[in-house]
């Protein structure tokens, strides 16, 4: 691929991975890493993610401050914290195809429920909140996926549009800080990963703003919904990847 085609590549699955998750608040990773990798290694396509996750987190966190619930967001640090070691446990133990077909199952097994039948499964309270992020961070320690049991949580405690878009960022900003650091202490921050970044970055400051835009004008009950038709297609992305990957 030619140079300005691979460039061109990169913005455009960029902007669209940022779009989505400016808008509804997560759902960017499964876009920009697979589709980034057929174009770029994956140790250099899923660090540039990572540093666009940084940016999109720490503008919606700038602007939106006032809503992030930040007592729930640094229970999810922390929680999550501790699952990282059970994720690399669970990475060395138990086969990729297993957990993605399992995680795959209760995703989608809870939206289509939550979509089926509306209104009837929410937390009233924030007392298990440690339990989705213990496993969130176990899902990251071993496979880089934390979102979807921070999502999950999110659609049942209920959180407007606003509160749930600020809070997830409120959790992602220093979990991708966290794994930026861990990329640059392995030696793949290299200077084709901040290249790309850069030339990139318009397309993902535009890709923020039309986000916004798109998000503030969808209300409660619709953005529920679209939470829960996102949470229904990772679910059938990684029960995909988990067949695919047996064979």
């Amino acid at each position: 691929m030619a140079a300005s085609s691979l460039t061109l590549h990169v913005a455009v699955v960029l902007f669209c991975a940022t779009f989505v998750r400016s808008a509804l608040g997560f759902g960017e990773a499964l876009i920009a890493v697979p589709l980034l990798a057929l174009a770029l290694p994956v140790e250099t396509a899923a660090p540039v993610a990572v540093l666009v996750s940084i940016t999109v987190a720490a503008i919606i966190v700038a602007q939106d401050w006032r809503h992030v619930q930040v007592s729930t967001a640094v229970w999810l640090v922390l929680s999550s914290m501790i699952g990282i070691p059970l994720g690399l446990l669970v990475l060395r133990s138990v086969s990729e195809p297993v957990v993605k077909g399992a995680l795959g199952v209760i995703v989608g097994g809870f939206a289509t429920a939550a979509l089926l039948n509306r209104g009837s499964y929410e937390l009233k309270d924030d007392r298990l909140v440690w339990l989705f992020g213990v496993a969130a961070g176990v899902l990251g320690g071993a496979y880089g996926m934390n979102g979807p049991p921070l999502v999950v949580y999110g659609a049942l405690r209920r959180w407007s549009p606003a509160r749930f878009r600020a809070t997830l960022q409120g959790y992602f900003l220093p979990a991708s800080m966290m794994g930026m650091v861990g990329y640059w202490t392995a030696g793949l921050w290299t200077p084709s990963v901040t290249r790309y970044y850069v030339v990139s970055l318009p397309a993902v400051v535009l890709a923020i703003a039309v986000g916004r835009y798109t998000g503030r004008r969808i209300d409660a009950q619709r953005f529920l919904v679209y939470v829960h038709v996102g949470l229904l297609v990772i679910g059938a992305i990684l029960l995909l990847q988990a067949v695919t990957s047996r064979r």
